[in-house]
């Protein structure tokens, strides 16, 4: 046992958020989103039954975001009815999660359409395939240092 682990951190996940490094993405999927076809480098990590909001925040608490880039936070933009690329209620809950370490991360957040996800989401680190139930619960964080 770890002090200060978050116990939504499995050891599996642990091992991968230290091999990372700076410009590394981990993509966190719903319960919908076909994280085996995504994870081109094989690497998927299971977290059936928990939310994507409690993994991006015990995530957060020891990944560092990526200030030598434009936006260290993607998300998978859900379309309007005219398609614009709008958040939804669970995006608006990690925006406000990612702001409690890193506020300039989560005010430069992106909204992208879905197969533009899907592109990014095959050169991510890792996928973490997350129990999260709304649609639309996808994200993707680039590492940064300190």
């Amino acid at each position: 046992m770890l002090r200060g682990i978050p116990f939504e951190i499995s050891p599996q996940l642990l091992r991968i958020l230290a091999e990372m490094g700076h410009g590394d993405r981990i993509c966190f999927g719903d319960e919908y989103f076909p994280a085996n076809s995504m994870a081109e480098k094989g690497r998927v990590v299971r977290a059936d039954g928990i939310d994507v909001v409690t993994m991006v925040d015990a995530v957060m608490k020891l990944l560092p975001l990526d200030h030598w880039t434009d936006c260290a936070v993607t998300f998978m933009g859900r379309p309007d009815e005219t398609g614009k690329l709008v958040s939804s209620p669970v995006t608006e809950k990690m925006t406000e999660t990612i702001a409690k370490y890193d506020p300039e991360a989560a005010a430069s957040a992106q909204y992208i359409e879905r197969f533009a996800f899907y592109d990014m989401a095959r050169t991510s680190y890792v996928v973490v395939h997350t129990g999260e139930t709304e649609n639309y619960g996808c994200i993707i964080l680039q590492k940064g240092v300190k």
